[in-house]
């Protein structure tokens, strides 16, 4: 949400040096506001890319303990369920 919030201020900065400047409006002017709004877009995706990466892996982990924790029980149910001697 940072990488939207910073694209979205950019642009409003470009636009705003776009209508600051009338009809002498030149690439300079507006350089900087989309500059500022793809660096945020960059830094917003790459924190994402990471974070979904531990996401998906903390995922596994927990559902192979999940498993881990099923077969375990389904083990202590069946010697709960085996007849006395």
């Amino acid at each position: 949400m940072i990488g939207f919030l910073g694209t979205v201020i950019g642009m409003v900065q470009a636009f705003f040096a776009i209508a600051s400047a009338g009809s002498s409006a030149t690439i300079d002017s507006f350089a900087s506001g989309i500059y500022a709004a793809l660096v945020t877009t960059v830094a917003g995706l790459i924190v994402g890319i990471v974070a979904m990466f531990a996401y998906n892996y903390l995922v596994a982990r927990v559902n192979k303990l999940m498993n881990r924790m099923e077969a375990r029980t389904m083990d202590f149910m069946d010697l709960l369920n085996e007849p006395a001697l």
